[in-house]
């Protein structure tokens, strides 16, 4: 992305925009760093583990290692060009400063940390007085470290885990009790350097200042040729690029999982209870994921996210988890921490409940998946084939109970019509592939009796003449933005005049603007959500689909100007002010991004 426009960093009650955040990861964490220089958001060693920094859920017990001029400035920054390496330059009155940063990914040359967090400060022009502080607080805030030093490095411990304070020409580092502070100088021409390397069960590492430039040199080369292999070339280069770069911080490398996002608890309202953990690969992402994976020509992460999935699945088999965290594991119980939560939006969740619904929708999600990784020339194996043929079985038995749906409702379970038609797609795509004859076709009679017993179900009970449109759930009034998926997966064409009529109606009803809500209805919860981005892109993908291409253009252009300075998106974003909301960042608003720009491009040639 350009750089962005050099502007004095606001708080509110010491919490930053959600919007002013960056992000930065190494494929097994991320980092949130604010438009001020603060890391406010580092869980470690794994992207779903306790954190280090947790500043943004709590501004006094949350930790964080803030770096900043010690006189008024101006920030601006931008990724260094096909990176996830942060670039934030600092205006004062007397000089130029800029800050580069990465979580570094690993290099064979020399013995590294387990994980690393390296910031780079530069004097650009006249000079500028810097202050930096780094106070750890492991488990969610809930652990006060011991900072002790070791061969004259400050170290802050807590059981198993330590982190080492390295700093090289940025000031003589002061211990407390529980942080670590200096002050120092970066006149024009000069580089200091500070690296935080952790351990975690094992011994800690403690670099030479060579070894990290070097690293961190590695990491910025690393991003680039990743970058320059993604293969999209249409008018929204830039921004498709940035959400490639977005999704891939959340592909858990030792695994090949990819989480839905990188944080947890940012509230979809302030002070409202809408606040979840999203550090759990969803099923429900898991064909618009190996889509934009295949589109983008990212085929090492389409093989090992398919593997991944189905490895997570078989321990449940047939029946399928909403969720599973990125080792694969099933367990995910939802508690509450003592937390003040962001701008006092309480409560703070770790884990989620929603592990435990029934979510028909996740099937039809899964035989999709494997549809498009076959469709793309790969191949199934015959115990993968198989378990897909017995999930289609196992469909015919249960597509008539009622579930959750895709936005998890906590209230009772309904007969959600999406849910429904990806029914539909779980038995169409089977039979297609029992027809290539990649899976096993023994019970291809029982799947195409089914799938025309769920299309009856549908036209029947889920569709309003008035509206002429499909509805929320079975004989209900009400419109979902998620029935645009009964288009984008295939449940019916976009010409169908009740699909093109289902299009309109979301348009009409829940679009304000570039803005697109889920739903209109009632989840169990109490209070307001923002607009769902994921929704708006689908919209925009659905107009392309039907030829409304101007309008989808139009719709898409839009959407992206939405993006913070640095090209990222969260979950939502507020109708009125602006103001991002949820999660961040969020796979699924750029995975529809992603899908959005391919399908446009796609129609319009």
């Amino acid at each position: 992305m350009n750089d962005s426009i050099a502007a004095a960093p606001v708080r509110v009650d010491d919490y930053a925009e959600l919007r002013d955040y960056a992000v930065i990861g190494d494929g097994r964490s991320i980092a949130l760093i604010a438009r001020d220089g603060a890391v406010d958001w580092l869980s470690w060693p794994d992207l779903d583990s306790p954190t280090l920094f947790a500043a943004v859920l709590d501004h006094v017990r949350g930790g964080r290692f803030f770096l900043r001029p010690d006189v008024p400035y101006t920030a601006s920054r931008r990724y260094l060009p096909g990176t996830n390496v942060l670039e934030t330059t600092f205006t004062t009155a007397d000089g130029t400063v800029r800050v580069t940063d990465a979580l570094t990914l690993p290099d064979t040359a020399s013995l590294a940390p387990g994980r690393e967090l390296i910031r780079r400060i530069e004097g650009l022009a006249g000079t500028v007085p810097m202050r930096w502080s780094i106070q750890p607080r492991f488990g969610y805030g809930a652990h006060t470290p011991h900072v002790a030093r070791r061969a004259g490095v400050p170290v802050a411990t807590f059981g198993a885990e330590a982190v080492a304070v390295c700093a090289w020409h940025a000031g003589r580092p002061q211990c407390t009790a529980d942080s670590v502070t200096a002050r120092f100088r970066a006149d024009a021409g000069t580089r200091a350097l500070i690296a935080l390397p952790y351990a975690h069960q094992e011994p800690l590492v403690l670099p030479t200042r060579a070894e990290c430039e070097a690293r961190l040199d590695h990491t910025t080369t690393t991003w680039q040729k990743w970058a320059d292999d993604r293969t999209y070339t249409g008018p929204w280069r830039e921004a498709v690029l940035r959400s490639a770069l977005a999704l891939k911080l959340l592909v858990f490398a030792p695994s090949g999982a990819v989480a839905a996002a990188g944080t947890c608890s940012l509230p979809e309202e302030l002070e409202g209870e809408r606040n979840w953990d999203y550090r759990f690969s969803w099923i429900r992402d898991s064909a618009f994921t190996l889509d934009a994976f295949l589109k983008l020509g990212c085929a090492p992460e389409a093989t090992s996210y398919l593997w991944w999935l189905m490895h997570a699945s078989q321990l449940t088999h047939p029946r399928l988890h909403v969720l599973y965290r990125l080792n694969g594991d099933t367990r995910a119980p939802e508690q509450t921490l003592p937390l003040s939560g962001y701008r006092n939006s309480a409560p703070v969740r770790v884990g989620n409940a929603a592990a435990g619904q029934l979510q028909l929708d996740t099937y039809g999600e899964l035989l999709q998946t494997a549809w498009l990784y076959t469709t793309a020339g790969h191949h199934l194996d015959a115990d993968i084939a198989r378990r897909l043929a017995e999930t289609a079985d196992f469909i015919c038995t249960i597509w008539q109970q009622p579930d959750a749906g895709i936005w998890e409702v906590r209230s009772d379970p309904e007969h959600f019509t999406q849910s429904k038609m990806m029914c539909w797609i779980t038995l169409d795509r089977a039979l297609g592939l029992a027809g290539r004859q990649l899976i096993p076709d023994r019970h291809a009679a029982r799947w195409r009796h089914e799938r025309q017993a769920i299309s009856d179900y549908v036209e029947a009970c889920c569709f309003s003449e008035r509206l002429n449109s499909y509805l929320r759930s079975a004989d209900s009034d009400d419109l979902d933005a998620s029935l645009l998926l009964g288009l984008l997966h295939g449940y019916r064409p976009p010409d169908h005049p009740r699909m093109h009529g289902t299009v309109l109606a979301v348009q009409r009803t829940l679009r304000d603007g570039p803005y697109v809500n889920r739903y209109r209805g009632s989840d169990g919860l109490s209070g307001s959500e923002g607009a769902f981005l994921a929704c708006s892109f689908w919209l925009a993908e659905a107009l392309a689909r039907c030829g409304r291409i101007e309008e989808a253009v139009s719709l898409m252009d839009q959407l992206v100007a939405l993006a913070n300075d640095v090209g990222l998106y969260s979950e939502e974003i507020d109708r009125v002010t602006g103001a991002f909301l949820g999660n961040l960042p969020q796979g699924l608003s750029h995975l529809a991004l992603i899908s959005a720009a391919c399908a446009i491009g796609e129609a319009t040639r």
